[in-house]
């Protein structure tokens, strides 16, 4: 990749060593200063130019490697196959790791222009910290509560593989057959878990056993009722071809074939597999039961918030948080004239039918249209916060019923790099009265616009950076932003009606709960029922949002904990650069500066930030 780039720091090194050999020998020609310019231009793009050589080749032979993140991104290549999930490709991946590292060293970090420089470092810490973490490959489980290979197989189908042509319908088959062994390989690897002691706590067992059965639930695994989610879907992509209908028909056959002698005996056989797990199944939830349970832990604490704070110092912070927005919510009681503690405070807005779309179609579907509408309405005050804008579309979505139960609240899909998907923003209307109306503002804004949707979407729509910046990931950053882009809505004038910024509190009151709950469950043994007391006791969330949630913090530790230090580390830098800059302070310019490189590291983001703030300062002098 070409990068013909030059930034101010670059070109004032040139021109100050320009001006150095003038004043050390007067009496040398004027082509010497001018020389040693070219020259010292000529190795910064040289060198700039072989180290994006180097990570767009790294990018591309990951991209080779994975048919997934190849559907992901929009490619078709290998679209009759699935990834290498086995032990041997993992060893694989890990030399893989170890030798760009070593080849990244081969780089003059010294020659690389400033943009390269910052990606060098990210590329770096990311190598770095797969490499740290390689030992604990197999602390954690790949069939859980949150996700897992028994619902992300079906969901990749639906969703990620493209059927415009016959080829594609061939491929799409291809695949059917090829779950057969992508349920071996899976089952290979619980097994392997298992031995080591590393089993799934006891309630995970009774909501992964159904959302795994409802994949084989249907047309044409039983003689009765609607088509299989699987089944129902390649039928709609097939009918959408230009073929003849005996085409189609000997297609829809082939899959129907595919679906009763590959995917229904594998599925049964995981079903089998999870039924025994079960029995043995414990009640200890916190990862300090795993061998090195602690280590580990402090290494998911290091993953997801890019900093060394400690689980005793992120424990801390959630309390003092804690505290600090009961206050504010104290104040929203208050101004609405609730007469009573802010528990009963909690108690009406968790009960009263009002806050709530009735369990219904037309309940689920007026949900969908007033999020939809909500965004819309934001979209129309973007332009006057931020300069970098995305090009893609989003769509509000509901969750794919078959997979609702098992699924997250609310989450946010990426478009493909082609454009030929939307950015989505999934909402879970399973149960209704876990979707208040109060929050339904934050929830988009976090999920959709300016959250996830335009972070993710102008990251991948960067020009000038290497491809891997456009798909790496640092949690903090991410949702740190997401649950920022909360808070600058109320900046922008939204939450008008005050149970709406009630409900604003209450999401940053639930991320500030996960610093206590998670470090809680992971760091300190707390039981699963001594958190979901915590959450119920703090928050106004219904018992269905605890119970979920507290699920979700066990089987992925530490991932909770990233929202609200990212979100802390970005607003702090805001006002930081609003006092340090004064006059010169443009939120348009920091909103962008926080966008145009992608995710980062905390302590990356805070260097770019003052970098910045410099520059403006300067230029305004």
């Amino acid at each position: 990749m070409k990068n013909t780039l030059k930034t101010v720091s670059t070109i004032a090194l040139v021109l100050s060593l320009a001006a150095c050999g003038q004043n050390e020998d007067a009496t040398s020609t004027a082509e010497k200063p001018q020389e040693t310019a070219a020259a010292a231009v000529e190795a910064v793009q040289t060198e700039t130019e072989r180290y994006y050589a180097f990570v767009e080749d790294a990018f591309n032979r990951a991209v080779d490697r994975s048919p997934g993140f190849q559907a992901y991104l929009g490619i078709k290549k290998d679209t009759d196959k699935w990834d290498d999930t086995s032990e041997a490709r993992a060893l694989e991946n890990h030399e893989i790791a170890k030798d760009n590292l070593a080849k990244l060293a081969e780089i003059d970090y010294a020659a690389l222009d400033e943009r390269a420089k910052l990606s060098y470092d990210l590329f770096k810490q990311e190598v770095e910290r797969d490499l740290r973490e390689f030992t604990y490959r197999d602390h954690g489980y790949p069939v859980n509560t949150m996700f897992g290979a028994h619902t992300q197989i079906p969901t990749f189908l639906m969703n990620f593989h493209r059927v415009d042509n016959k080829t594609d319908a061939e491929a799409f088959i291809t695949r059917l057959n090829g779950i057969g062994p992508q349920i071996d390989q899976l089952l290979i690897n619980l097994e392997r878990r298992q031995k080591a002691g590393i089993v799934p706590p006891k309630f995970v067992f009774p909501v992964v056993i159904p959302a795994t059965q409802n994949v084989i639930t249907g047309a044409p695994f039983t003689d009765t009722g609607e088509d299989s989610p699987l089944f129902a879907n390649f039928k709609k992509k097939v009918a959408g071809l230009d073929l003849p209908d005996e085409e189609k028909q000997a297609l829809i056959l082939q899959a129907e074939t595919a679906l009763t002698t590959v995917v229904k005996p594998s599925y049964e056989k995981l079903i089998t597999f999870l039924g025994t797990q079960e029995k043995t199944a414990t009640t200890d939830d916190g990862v300090w039961k795993f061998p090195d349970g602690e280590a580990f832990y402090n290494s998911m604490l290091k993953r997801y918030t890019t900093t060394d704070l400690t689980a005793d110092e992120v424990h801390q912070i959630g309390l003092d948080n804690v505290v600090r927005i009961h206050g504010e919510m104290q104040g929203i009681m208050n101004k609405v004239g609730f007469e009573g503690s802010l528990q009963d405070f909690f108690k009406f807005m968790r009960e009263d039918k009002q806050f709530y779309y009735p369990s219904t179609d037309e309940g689920r579907e007026a949900y969908l249209a007033e999020a939809t509408a909500i965004i819309a309405t934001m979209k129309q005050k973007i332009p006057a916060y931020f300069g970098l804008l995305p090009k893609a579309p989003m769509e509000v979505k509901r969750v794919e019923p078959f997979r609702e139960r098992s699924a997250g609240k609310a989450f946010y899909q990426s478009p493909s790099q082609d454009g030929s998907r939307p950015g989505r923003y999934y909402a879970n209307l399973y149960d209704m009265a876990q979707m208040p109306k109060y929050q339904m503002e934050a929830l988009a804004f976090h999920e959709g616009i300016p959250g996830h949707h335009m972070q993710r979407s102008i990251t991948q729509e960067l020009e000038g950076v290497p491809m891997f910046q456009k798909f790496t990931g640092f949690t903090a950053y991410t949702e740190g932003w997401g649950l920022y882009s909360e808070l600058l809505a109320k900046d922008m004038g939204f939450y008008k009606d005050p149970y709406s910024d009630f409900g604003r509190l209450a999401m940053e009151l639930w991320r500030a709960c996960r610093l206590v709950v998670d470090t809680g469950l992971h760091a300190k043994r707390w039981t699963r029922q001594e958190a979901m007391n915590y959450l119920s006791e703090n928050t106004p969330n219904p018992s269905g949002d605890i119970e979920n949630a507290i699920n979700r913090y066990i089987v992925m530790p530490g991932q909770a904990t990233a929202y609200m230090i990212g979100k802390i580390k970005i607003h702090e830098l805001r006002e930081w650069a609003r006092e340090e800059m004064g006059t010169s302070f443009d939120i348009k310019g920091f909103h962008d500066e926080v966008l145009r490189h992608g995710p980062v590291p905390l302590n990356v983001l805070e260097h770019n930030i003052k970098a910045w703030a410099a520059r403006k300062t300067m230029n305004s002098q």
